[in-house]
């Protein structure tokens, strides 16, 4: 089998939450030896969230957030209350590639793991701190959160429907988006060792990276010298562009029934023709009131009627079906049941995996989303319990012998 493309580069992961351990991630499933450095004194928040197997919450190693994104890495656990733990860390620093934080500002340096103290330990390491803000600014020191984070970048204001107040746009998209930005940017220092062996100190801000796929909002007020209306599922040009209800799911989850949608929108006025003609209606294709863009737009609230009318008899998987055999931008607005056990297309791309866990068996996640035909990635295990890997990177990565590593667990040096 092919290598993967970062096989024999090894990460020190410092990381916790969502937006660091999204990053070292995608490291893991490009075949980086990702080794997180955890503690039992104070476990990542993750490790305690649903949701848990059966329901049954219980020790720091079924949580299913946890071991989803930490799929395909080592744990060490340590206590850096203990000097020998500073040790420990700084001989993983010594054999490290990358070391990543995404702590508060200044939390590293406090622990004697700033920048200029790794770059002692390796010249050539890469690192890279995902904070809230950034290291630099009057904000550099603020406590970041994505209930907080998400509202300051712009989309609260605008996500919600016409006359409402901002509104939480669903989830602390931050967090994965900074993720993703923060493997780009190490790939990209990478490539830049490869050619120079310099190392160098990423410094990236969270809140950044979520303006950087706002920036129509931003460009609006900048160009236009106003701010854009909150206009809930519609769009500023196309209709019909929304959310329409369809048939209750056929049968029921856990004793309810499921409401079901589709998703539709209509580019252009040769796609809105296709589309009437798809709803048994071709003649709205020639109406005044929906031959154009514009038109649509003046009459968005009738067309939407007519549209729901069509879908309220069909299920969403009908629905979509019917309009993109006829050219038209529709999707089932899955629900989880839909995601995991019923749509085609990721059964067929073989997307989710199933690796054991020591504590809760086989289950189903999340996988890789790309396909490479060259270079082999896989998830290559399930997420690791607490410090279930310590003996293993201390012995065979960083050369301490069973008597040393004996000696330091008794200490408490490794938590």
């Amino acid at each position: 089998m092919a290598r993967p493309p970062l096989d024999g580069i090894r990460v020190a992961d410092f990381t916790w939450v969502w937006a660091g351990p999204y990053c070292t991630l995608q490291l893991a499933h490009l075949g980086a030896d990702v080794i997180r450095i955890e503690t039992k004194t104070r476990p990542c928040v993750t490790r305690m969230l649903p949701p848990w197997p059966g329901m049954k919450p219980g020790g720091l190693n079924r949580s299913g957030y946890f071991n989803q994104y930490s799929q395909g890495k080592r744990s060490i656990t340590l206590n850096f209350k203990d000097p020998a733990a500073h040790e420990v860390a700084r001989k993983l620093i010594a054999r490290s590639d990358v070391v990543i934080n995404n702590f508060a500002h200044g939390v590293m340096d406090r622990m004697g793991f700033g920048y200029d103290d790794v770059r002692k330990i390796k010249s050539d390491v890469i690192m890279i701190s995902l904070t809230g803000y950034g290291d630099t600014g009057p904000y550099a020191d603020y406590i970041a959160y994505g209930p907080a984070q998400v509202p300051l970048s712009g989309l609260s204001a605008l996500t919600g429907y016409r006359g409402w107040p901002p509104m939480h746009a669903g989830f602390s998209y931050a967090d994965p988006n900074g993720g993703v930005h923060g493997a780009f940017a190490i790939l990209a220092a990478l490539y830049h060792r490869g050619k120079t062996g310099q190392g160098q100190y990423i410094d990236m801000s969270q809140w950044e990276c979520a303006m950087g796929v706002l920036a129509e909002g931003l460009l609006e007020y900048t160009m236009n010298g106003r701010e854009p209306e909150r206009i809930g599922n519609e769009d500023p040009w196309m209709a019909p562009h929304g959310i329409y209800r369809c048939r209750d799911r056929p049968g029921q989850v856990m004793g309810l029934t499921v409401d079901q949608f589709v998703a539709i929108a209509a580019a252009d006025d040769a796609e809105f023709k296709r589309m009437a003609g798809a709803i048994g209606r071709p003649e709205l294709g020639g109406d005044p009131c929906y031959a154009t863009l514009a038109a649509r737009k003046a009459h968005e609230s009738d067309l939407d009627v007519i549209v729901a009318g069509w879908t309220a008899g069909r299920t969403a998987v009908e629905a979509a079906a019917i309009l993109q055999a006829a050219g038209v931008a529709a999707a089932v607005v899955a629900d989880n049941k839909f995601l995991s056990e019923e749509d085609p297309q990721l059964k067929a791309r073989e997307y989710f995996v199933y690796k054991e866990h020591p504590e809760v068996g086989t289950l189903q996640h999340c996988g890789i989303p790309w396909k490479m035909s060259r270079t082999a990635t896989a998830v290559r295990a399930a997420a690791p319990c607490i410090g279930q890997h310590t003996d293993e990177v201390l012995g065979q990565v960083l050369g301490y012998g069973a008597e040393e590593i004996a000696k330091l667990r008794a200490q408490g040096a490794l938590d």
